[in-house]
C-alpha cells in the first residue's frame, strides 16, 4: 500500500479527521538509521503524530514534534509540514530487543516521566511553542491528551506501528479525529466509541484495509466527504549551505579549533547526510 493521507470532514462541518498510512515511510526511515526492531516501531509512531499534526496547517507551515523520555530510547524527534513531507530519528536507534514489538514495549523504552513538545512555524514573527509533561510514553495517549489540554481542542488520536522481531515494518498508520467550533463533542465520543470497537487500526492496515475503509467505517452512519488525499514522503531539507550556516554560529574560539584541525564534518540527525569543510571554508566563516 503507498502512503498516503486523507483528510475528511464531516457532513454537518463539525468534525474533521485525518487518517495516514506510514509503512514505506518507517521502512525508509529506520533504514537510513539503520534502526533495530525496537526503535523502528518508534519511528514509525513519530512519523505517523508529526503528519497528523502536519496535515492540521495552512499551505508552508511546519511543525516539530520532540518527545524526550526517562526511558532507554532517550527521545523521538520528527518533522512535518502541510504538504506530508516528514523526516524524523530517535536517540538510540540500535536499542536492542527481544522478542515482538509491542505498543507497551515502546512506551516502556520512551519512558512515562519527561515532556512532550511541540514547535510549529506557521509563518509569524516568533515560533508557536507548548511542552507538556508525558502521562503515559503512548504516543498517541500523550497527543490526545496534548490536543485537549495544551490546544484545547476536543481530540482523539491512535497510532500503531506493526514492526516484527526481525525489524520488517508490517503496517503502521494513525487516525486523528478533531471537533470544530460548530461541532459536537457527543460526534466526536460517538465516533471515537466506533473506533474502539475496530481492532487496532495497525492490524487493519495489516489485514489490508484501506484508509477509505477505515473512514467509511467510521464516518458512514453520520456522513462525511474526504477533501483531500495526499501522498506522504521522507524529505529532508539539510544541505551544505545549512550546515555551512550553523557552523558560523560556533562561537571564534570552537572556530578556531576547527581550523587547526584542517577541516570539520557535520551529520545529518534526520537523513545520515554527512558534509565535509575544507580549512578554507571554515576561515571564509571568519
Amino acid at each position: 500500500m503507498k502512503n498516503y493521507l486523507l483528510r475528511i470532514l464531516t457532513d454537518d462541518g463539525g468534525l474533521r479527521g485525518v487518517i495516514a498510512v506510514t509503512s514505506a515511510l518507517t521502512s525508509e526511515v529506520a533504514s537510513r538509521h539503520r534502526a533495530f526492531p525496537l526503535a523502528t516501531a518508534a519511528l514509525g509512531y513519530g512519523l505517523t503524530g508529526a503528519l497528523l499534526l502536519g496535515a492540521l496547517l495552512k499551505v508552508q507551515q511546519h511543525v516539530v514534534l520532540k518527545v524526550t523520555g526517562d526511558g532507554p530510547l532517550g527521545k523521538i524527534v520528527a518533522e512535518s509540514d502541510s504538504y506530508g513531507h516528514c523526516r524524523a530519528y530517535v536517540g538510540e536507534p540500535q536499542l536492542p530487543s527481544y522478542g515482538a514489538i509491542t505498543p507497551e514495549l515502546v512506551a516502556e523504552a520512551l519512558g512515562n516521566s519527561g515532556f512532550l513538545t511541540v514547535v510549529k512555524d506557521i509563518g509569524l514573527a516568533e515560533l508557536y511553542q507548548s511542552t507538556v509533561p508525558l502521562q503515559t510514553g503512548f504516543l498517541d495517549a500523550d497527543l490526545t491528551w496534548y490536543l485537549n489540554q495544551s490546544e484545547q481542542t476536543a481530540s482523539v488520536v491512535e497510532i500503531d506501528a506493526l514492526v516484527d522481531a526481525g525489524g520488517t515494518v508490517l503496517a503502521a498508520g494513525g487516525l486523528l479525529l478533531q471537533t470544530l467550533p460548530a461541532g459536537s463533542l457527543q460526534t466526536l465520543i460517538q465516533i471515537s466509541e466506533r473506533l474502539d470497537d475496530l481492532p487496532p487500526i495497525g492490524k487493519l492496515l495489516a489485514d489490508g484495509q484501506t484508509p477509505e475503509a477505515i473512514v467509511d467505517a467510521l464516518f458512514a452512519p453520520i456522513g462525511y466527504s474526504i477533501t483531500e488525499k495526499r501522498p506522504v514522503e521522507f524529505r529532508c531539507g539539510c544541505s551544505a549551505q545549512r550546515s555551512l550556516a550553523a557552523l558560523a554560529l560556533l562561537e571564534r574560539d570552537e572556530l578556531d579549533e576547527l581550523i587547526a584541525s584542517e577541516s570539520a564534518q557535520v551529520d545529518c540527525h534526520f537523513c545520515g547526510q554527512q558534509y565535509t569543510f575544507s580549512r578554507a571554508e571554515l576561515e571564509g566563516l571568519l
